[in-house]
């Protein structure tokens, strides 16, 4: 039993330090909705560096060109213009396969290799053009360009390919070190001039000498930065893929619920528990299909699909069209707020004018479904404001965000009462009143009926009727 448990304890140690180097884990599966979207991202990154390469190459020819030179004029030849005009075109070219997006991974990692090997030839032909010792080139400050192109891999949030730059410049600056060490110190072509390789640090900076050293610092400087930039990566990469996979079921989220609440769920600083409620001072809407019930049990399954389908998308925008927020589907019925989910000073107001868009709408919608020979149902509706609670109601496995109140009570009850009224809308007079206080203009013909006896309701009240 011990040894059980020091297994245990020595693997959750692993795990902890695990998540300390590298960070959480990855999700167990990342849609590939999302792998694509992060693909697609990273092709542009591709379009990115092949600018900045190229705004690079053109900062260093206008310096090159402006800059004093530090050899003499009679030099056999000069590197740097030759490797900048090769660069160039190879820039181009990988800049043309990167917005065309046919840059592979092959082509990638071969472009990767190219860029710090023709640094790195650039910086051996240095001692070509002063027609000096090769140790020459190893003091050349031109080597820290490599850290740019290490850099540059960044952008693609792979870090594959930030290793691959930094482990090929290692070896790069490997060769060119061996190189120098075994030319020793004669000029090209000519005879070795004695050992290379110094521990002397005054005789290595005031001569041709190689302080193995000081090269094996820059070798390590190269892998260490590499390291470190390739951590960082990969733990921004894996906080790049959950904020991605969050990301699209954020807005996922926001098909199934509406986007205030969507915004409130994934915008929650603390857990979200059952039984947390705010009074607000709302207004309450019910709409509904006149004679769904039957008209389902008469028409295939598919075809009362499509019908709710077409009635749903068309309501809906209607009520947040003027700032509504759905809160559920229920068959045909929708229970909309406005001033619940977003607090309003005019939510009577913006109810009204609801309501009578849902109307408009509904008839286009009926006339139309009546042109195509389908079923077309009347819709009907109702309104009522006052103060309801909104909140979270369920339990720790299902939660839901609705509202509750004795308006909401009201105005299910006045959706039906319509139809005694014999008419498609119902509105609670004092909350027309409060909506053209609020602004609202009504735009169809609003008849007052008083002292109506409501079913379920323990009073007369007034009404308006459309």
């Amino acid at each position: 039993m011990p040894a059980i448990i020091r297994r245990l304890a020595g693997g959750a140690a692993r795990e902890r330090a695990g998540r300390i180097l590298l960070g959480p884990p990855l999700p167990a599966a990342m849609p590939q909705r999302v792998a694509d979207a992060i693909g697609r991202e990273q092709a542009r990154s591709e379009v990115l560096v092949s600018l900045i390469q190229l705004g690079a190459i053109v900062l260093f020819a206008v310096l090159y060109s402006l800059t004093p030179k530090a050899f003499p004029p009679d030099v056999p030849f000069e590197p740097v213009p030759i490797a900048l005009s090769l660069y160039a075109l190879f820039t181009f070219w990988r800049l043309s396969l990167a917005v065309k997006q046919r840059l592979t991974r092959p082509i990638l990692a071969f472009s990767v290799v190219v860029d710090i090997a023709l640094l790195m030839v650039t910086i051996w032909s240095f001692h070509l053009q002063y027609e000096a010792p090769p140790a020459l080139y190893l003091k050349a400050p031109t080597l820290m360009y490599v850290f740019i192109l290490i850099a540059l891999r960044t952008l693609r949030f792979e870090p594959a390919f930030v290793l691959l730059a930094g482990i090929s410049a290692a070896l790069g600056w490997l060769a060119l070190v061996a190189y120098a060490v075994l030319a020793g110190g004669g000029t090209p072509g000519g005879p070795e001039a004695g050992p290379m390789i110094t521990r002397d640090f005054a005789e290595y900076m005031m001569s041709y000498r190689i302080l193995i050293g000081a090269e094996v610092d820059k070798i390590v400087s190269i892998l260490v930065v590499t390291a470190i930039l390739a951590l960082a990566l990969y733990r921004a990469r894996k906080l790049l893929v959950r904020a991605a996979v969050e990301g699209q079921a954020a807005s996922d989220l926001k098909r199934f619920f509406a986007p205030e609440i969507a915004g409130r769920i994934t915008g929650s600083e603390g857990g979200l528990v059952a039984g947390r409620a705010e009074l607000r001072d709302a207004a309450i809407m019910f709409i509904d299909l006149r004679g769904f019930t039957a008209l389902g049990e008469r028409l295939p399954p598919g075809d009362v699909i499509q019908l709710l389908g077409e009635y749903q998308a068309l309501m809906s925008r209607a009520v947040r069209a003027s700032g509504g927020s759905i809160d559920k589907f229920m068959g045909d019925g929708i229970l909309a707020s406005f001033g619940a989910v977003r607090p309003s000073d005019s939510a009577a107001a913006e109810a009204l004018a609801a309501i009578e868009a849902v109307l408009e709408t509904g008839q286009r919608w009926s006339r139309d479904r009546t042109a195509r020979g389908l079923a077309a149902p009347a819709v009907a509706a109702s309104v009522t404001a006052g103060r309801v609670m909104f909140g979270t109601v369920g339990d720790a496995e299902r939660l839901e965000y609705t509202v509750l109140g004795e308006p909401v009570n009201l105005a299910a009850k006045l959706e039906k009462h319509a139809k005694v009224e014999r008419t498609a809308a119902v509105v609670m007079a004092e909350t027309f009143d409060a909506a053209c206080r609020q602004g609202f203009r009504p735009r169809l013909g609003w008849e007052l009926r008083t002292a109506r006896a409501v079913d379920g309701v323990g009073r007369a009240i007034d009404i308006r009727v459309c």
